[in-house]
């Protein structure tokens, strides 16, 4: 029998289309279809069904689909009214919310799976304070207008001090109770540990799920999801999206990292997206890290410590879990502070030392810098020229092995010059460092060691970093050496020494929370040093060793970091005292960008509420990237409530008179403003 059905596209589009379908039992909601659309065919969801077309649509005027691409349906009414509030909170159309929940993506790499002939990890004894932890997680609810609400959890604890463990412990007692759990980390192929743990733990009921899967392998987990057959998914931020039955526990590791924010429309917080999973499923939510963000710290300051107190949102204030010491051995290590006067040399006589007297008791080391490539700046100290990316605002970072500039933006390379391009100086040349210099100067100061590089140039999949990993932990080379990879997520006995090779990189980035990133990681890669034997070492390089907020972190200082950090923030009038939208438009023309980002100001400004204001517009601090101009405005206020409602009329009003060669970028609660 012929009917109706309303479908939306992975479009920028607030409305839904409706389409005939000649058997009406072949697509029902939940469901995807090819469909006719404009002069192609594209990928739709059924989000509604119909026996009679709207009184505004005439027959003649509506096509039919052209297939029905599901056998079973994809996606629920729940995980449509997910897609609602996700369109709602981060101001896109439920398309897009439903693109990014649904299984898709490209295939990127190797990631590690699960397998039953894993060997079951042995359950570690907990100590005190991890036994109450786990009874505070698993046992305290409170009554809320009649509905059992559970509070949102913080297991804030040292590195070391098995986190992991009571996660685990959690998830258990949530599967005996026949409910779900979904595990969320940073990066798989940054926390591969913890996926094997959970997978070696749990065998056949669990599952990684992330966009590095081919569209097939993330289907079929997804559907085994779906069918219950799969109790506890493992993966990153995409992983919330995951349609477990009957869900009892959201575990957020590392809940400081900035990549549990979207890059792309829509711009979720995987955070968000959890906190909202959790108060419509009566789900419990625990979040855990060394350094937690400066939002989680404020929450947790704002929580009473005897009874948590329910908020706007209907969840309540984050209870803290200290967990203040670390097991297996592991003490706190020392933490020197090294002066850098120049960046000629990559390697202090003091980091040299260390190293070498580690590779003596046999040990190992590991060196991070948050920067890949062999050299980043060029300059011709005789005219000035700076060597930039000719689509980027951006310098050319050289990379030797390959005898190429690069730009980590856009991707565009050139042959290195071999004298000043604009006034033909052979003085001109580059400064700084990057990982790949750091590996020259390592190999040619310790000729006898073994040294391995782990970035973004040497590790081209997940299967390549596992075998890294792996070899490190098992001892076959002496010195680990790169980026953000090897910066948390990792537990090796036989590290004795961790050397942060120049810990500014990031510090006087134009963004409000480039301090809360700088302490954020120093003190998470420290804490990859002395986690078995009470002898661990970690020599912080800086040009700035006076500058506070690295002075605060070799100290450990976290109380202290965030007491001033939060109150710095209040002063600013940033969050977590506000909330931040973000207008960002870009075009090919830059002369149409700055006409576009006026125009929306002059929209956007007269609808703000009185407790909000407009900084802006601007350039953006990264001007130009892609032969792309961009622009900003950021809205502020007290209430996202307040901001939602301007945001939403402005970009309505913007719309209906939009250049068609400028697009608008809007992003909820931002955490960069490059």
């Amino acid at each position: 029998m012929p009917g109706y059905i309303d479908v939306v596209f992975d479009i920028p589009a607030n409305s839904s289309f409706t389409y005939r379908i000649d058997d009406k039992s072949a697509a029902c909601v939940g469901k995807r279809v090819m469909a006719p659309f404009g002069r192609r065919n594209a990928l739709g969801f059924v989000v509604g069904e119909r026996d009679a077309l709207p009184a505004e649509l005439e027959e003649k005027a509506v096509k039919s689909i052209s297939r029905v691409v599901d056998k079973e349906t994809t996606f629920g009414t729940r995980d449509i009214e997910l897609a609602e509030w996700i369109s709602g909170y981060y101001l896109c159309s439920l398309g897009e919310a439903l693109a990014a929940m649904l299984p898709s993506g490209k295939k990127s790499g190797d990631y590690p799976s699960f397998s039953s002939d894993d060997m079951t990890t042995a359950a570690l004894s907990l100590s005190e304070e991890q036994e109450e932890a786990l009874a505070a997680i698993t046992t305290r609810e409170i009554r809320h207008q009649s509905e059992i609400q559970f509070p949102l959890f913080y297991l804030y604890g040292v590195t070391g001090s098995g986190k992991t463990e009571v996660f685990l412990r959690a998830a258990e007692m949530m599967l005996q109770e026949g409910k779900s759990v979904i595990y969320l980390v940073p990066e798989i192929s940054l926390t591969m540990q913890t996926a094997e743990a959970v997978g070696k733990r749990f065998h056949d009921i669990a599952t990684t799920f992330h966009s590095g899967m081919s569209p097939a392998a993330r289907f079929t987990e997804w559907m085994k999801i779906r069918r219950g057959d799969i109790r506890i998914v493992v993966g990153p931020r995409s992983a919330i999206f995951a349609p477990v039955q009957n869900l009892g526990l959201i575990i957020i590791d590392e809940e400081h990292d900035g990549s549990y924010k979207s890059g792309s429309t829509p711009r979720y917080h995987a955070r968000q997206v959890a906190m909202r999973r959790c108060k419509v499923e009566h789900a419990r939510l625990v979040m855990g890290s060394a350094t937690p963000s400066v939002e989680a710290w404020q929450l947790m300051a704002a929580a009473q410590p005897a009874a948590a107190s329910s908020r706007a949102d209907g969840l309540t204030s984050v209870m803290r879990l200290d967990l203040t010491r670390r097991l297996s051995g592991g003490t706190t290590p020392e933490i020197k502070i090294v002066a850098l006067d120049h960046l000629d040399a990559c390697l202090t006589g003091t980091l040299k030392e260390e190293i070498r007297k580690t590779a003596a008791m046999n040990r190992q080391t590991i060196l991070f810098l948050n920067r890949r490539g062999f050299a980043y700046f060029y300059h011709c100290p005789d005219c000035g020229f700076e060597l930039a990316c000719k689509h980027c605002s951006v310098s050319l970072t050289l990379h030797k092995a390959r005898n190429r500039v690069v730009c980590h933006y856009c991707g565009y390379n050139e042959t290195p010059p071999a004298a000043c391009p604009q006034c033909g100086s052979l003085s001109a040349g580059y400064a700084g460092f990057g990982t790949e210099s750091i590996e020259e100067e390592v190999r040619r100061a310790f000729p006898d060691l073994l040294v391995r590089r782990a970035d973004a140039d040497t590790m081209n999949s997940g299967k390549n970093l596992k075998q890294t990993l792996e070899d490190f932990r098992n001892g076959k080379f002496d010195i680990l050496l790169g980026t953000q990879m090897v910066a948390k997520g990792l537990n090796f006995p036989g590290v004795r020494l961790v050397g942060v090779v120049l810990a500014d990189t990031g510090l006087h980035i134009p963004d409000f929370r480039s301090a809360e990133r700088t302490f954020s990681l120093i003190v998470q890669v420290a804490g990859r040093s002395g986690r078995y034997f009470p002898d661990g070492m970690v020599i912080v390089q800086t040009l700035r060793p006076k500058d506070p907020i690295i002075t605060r972190a070799c100290a450990l200082d976290i109380e202290g970091f965030f007491a001033t950090e939060i109150a710095q923030r209040k002063a600013l009038n940033f969050p977590p005292w506000t909330r931040l939208i973000r207008f960002t438009v870009r075009s090919k023309d830059g002369l149409r960008a700055d006409k576009a980002i006026k125009r929306l100001a002059s929209i956007l400004q007269p609808r703000l509420p009185r407790d909000a204001d407009m900084l802006g517009p601007a350039e953006c601090p990264i001007g130009l990237i892609a032969e792309n101009y961009r622009r900003h405005i950021l809205a502020r206020g007290k209430t996202m409530s307040s901001l939602h409602a301007a945001a939403r009329e402005a970009v309505s009003l913007y719309d209906k008179g939009k250049d068609s060669g400028v697009y608008l970028e809007v992003d909820v609660d931002p955490v960069s403003l490059l």
